[in-house]
């Protein structure tokens, strides 16, 4: 009985011969378990001079789901934007090609596939990440400074977000979920009150720079991955969301990913021409970025409370209360670590 051909194999081959120098095909082709919005494939590309290892970045089923959420970027932005961060200096897994209809594959990319880990336990705690760990910090610092000299005039079409508009978003979402916490409505309450100036300047930013979308070696960081939520907004809200104490997955007196520390984080950023860092707007994008989490879990609760059974909805959803901790020590430290 003859092996069963994955649909994509094909039109992926013939794409790859079309738009890549010097394929003759693919081999390899197998779908990755990250990638929990988009199809992740891995496949090598084949050449006379060797093997090219790829990665194909597809929309579920080839096609967007329109019932996805309105912060999430098409296939075909992603790519450009991915492409902009090079041009700059991030590194980032360069896109190969921005696949279109007549391919019959769907939407979606081809990038490099670059080598390395993003287990944040494994990078945590892993003998092999032992000497990358410590420079960590600052490398992202770096990164996240060349991230936000993107020129906004070639950014292709993104949303606009600033602190009171995200907060303005969440609290309505806490609302409908219709479940009070008293320390989420102090921390509204106190984000309300701390928000940035509408005039603050802002760039580019990544959305969800965090341990999962780093592409860790054991020399340190090689690439950022998943742009699918990012925007324009407050930059300092990039340096926060890697902060905030679920990314830091236990080790919770190392603030940055679990990893390093803040005034690590901060100097890279500086260093490398980002402009003075504003410790006040991080902590209330820190502040918001926690409790934007606990809103989060709350929806997973409201999920698995009106039928949705799934382990993975009720063990996320009990996570608010463990929010609420990280709040009070945000909003009330004890300790200038917290």
């Amino acid at each position: 009985m003859a092996a069963e051909t994955n649909p994509i194999e094909g039109p992926l081959a013939d794409a790859v011969k079309s738009h890549i120098p010097g394929a003759t095909g693919i081999a390899d082709l197998q779908r990755l378990s990250g990638g929990a919005s988009q199809e992740i494939w891995s496949f090598d590309a084949t050449t006379e001079a060797g093997a090219i290892p790829l990665i194909l970045r597809r929309a579920p089923g080839g096609f967007r789901d329109n019932g996805r959420s309105g912060t999430a970027v098409a296939l075909e932005t992603e790519a450009k934007l991915i492409s902009l961060a090079e041009e700059v200096g991030v590194p980032v897994p360069p896109v190969r090609y921005v696949l279109t209809e007549d391919d019959g594959i769907g939407q979606g990319f081809i990038m490099d596939r670059v080598p390395g880990e993003t287990l944040a336990r494994k990078i945590l705690r892993d003998k092999e990440f032992a000497a990358a760990r410590p420079k960590l910090a600052r490398q992202c610092g770096e990164v996240l400074a060349k991230l936000h000299t993107v020129e906004k005039a070639k950014l292709p079409s993104l949303r606009i977000a600033t602190g009171r508009d995200e907060v303005e978003q969440y609290f309505k979402t806490y609302k409908e979920l219709d479940f009070p916490h008293p320390v989420f409505e102090l921390a509204f309450r106190w984000l309300k009150d701390n928000a940035p100036p509408n005039e603050t300047e802002l760039t580019l930013v990544h959305g969800d720079f965090r341990n999962g979308n780093l592409m860790i070696g054991a020399d340190g960081l090689r690439a950022v991955l998943d742009w699918e939520i990012a925007h324009v907004g407050d930059p300092m809200a990039d340096l926060s969301w890697i902060c905030i104490n679920p990314w830091r997955f236990g080790n919770i007196d190392m603030p940055v990913g679990g990893f390093g520390t803040r005034e690590d984080l901060f100097a890279g950023y500086e260093a490398a021409g980002g402009g003075k860092v504003d410790p006040a707007r991080v902590k209330f994008w820190e502040v918001l970025g926690t409790l934007k989490w606990g809103v989060m879990c709350m929806g997973m609760a409201s999920a698995f409370l009106q039928g949705d059974r799934s382990v993975e909805r009720a063990t996320i959803g009990r996570r608010s209360s463990e929010t609420e901790v990280d709040l009070l020590r945000l909003l009330a430290p004890l300790t200038s670590k917290d």
